[in-house]
């Protein structure tokens, strides 16, 4: 009875649905995430009879064939990159990066990830860090006078002394973009590493070969839609359940048949 395990793989495709909006909901106020997509694709079929078959002997052929679908199985889960609602916040170390590119960060292993999550804090040395204390690449140390930090769209650190008028650059903040940014591996806290279908990151000035620019003072929100994903969990838990109806139909005609004397 085929109709079992094709309505198991039916099942298991929704609850990797459900799990992927859960996720996306559990995520609707994390600063610069992108809503996730489950996507699928049916599995290999079984040839009963194939299309161009000869069927007699004056050489008719078959105008279709006989193939039985074996159910459903994940393709991927998709990150969809949107641009968040952009938040003031009022604080100085806070980015925004309006349009597309990365942050590059450098993680403790000397690695470099990736993240649009622009709220970034001091460390007791004045370099500039993440929220978990990886330094923002190139590293740039605020000095422990500084009235006041600027950062211009271009991604210029200024920063302002007493009884000084100009701002003293200290350093400027680069994005990184990428060829296929869907491909890149999620490492969580936010952050992204390259991968080979990703591509190589391609470091460049903020607002100069396509690439966004950065807002002071602001955050990216999430970029989750509640209303889409509350509609898309009602499809899946309907899809579940005419799945495991599938099953339980399988189930009565299996016993009827034994029951055959």
């Amino acid at each position: 009875m085929r109709a079992l395990k094709i309505a198991a793989t039916g099942m298991s495709a929704q609850q990797m649905r459900v799990e992927t909006i859960a996720n996306n909901l559990a995520n609707m106020n994390t600063t610069g995430y992108n809503a996730r997509r489950a996507e699928f694709s049916d599995l290999h079929y079984q040839q009963m009879s194939r299309a161009g078959t000869i069927n007699a002997s004056d050489g008719t052929v078959l105008p279709t064939g006989v193939q039985l679908g074996l159910g459903v199985r994940p393709a991927a889960i998709t990150t969809h990159l949107e641009q968040g609602a952009l938040a003031a916040t009022g604080n100085d170390l806070d980015v925004a990066i309006e349009g597309s590119g990365f942050l590059e960060v450098t993680l403790p292993s000397g690695e470099s990830a990736y993240t649009r999550d622009g709220s970034m804090k001091r460390s007791a040395e004045g370099l500039i860090v993440t929220s978990d204390g990886y330094a923002v690449a190139p590293e740039i140390t605020i000095p422990s006078d500084a009235l006041s930090i600027s950062i211009n769209g271009a991604g210029e650190v200024y920063a302002y002394f007493e009884e000084a008028a100009e701002g003293q650059l200290l350093g400027e903040f680069t994005l990184a973009g990428f060829a296929n940014a869907k491909g890149l591996e999620a490492l969580g806290s936010n952050l992204f590493k390259e991968t080979e279908a990703s591509g190589e990151a391609v470091l460049s000035t903020p607002g100069e070969d396509g690439l966004g620019i950065l807002r002071q003072g602001y955050l990216e929100g999430s970029s989750v839609d509640a209303v889409r994903e509350v509609t898309e969990l009602i499809e899946a838990q309907r899809g579940y359940e005419m799945n495991a109806k599938v099953i339980s139909a399988a189930d009565q005609m299996m016993g009827a048949t034994t029951q055959v004397r």
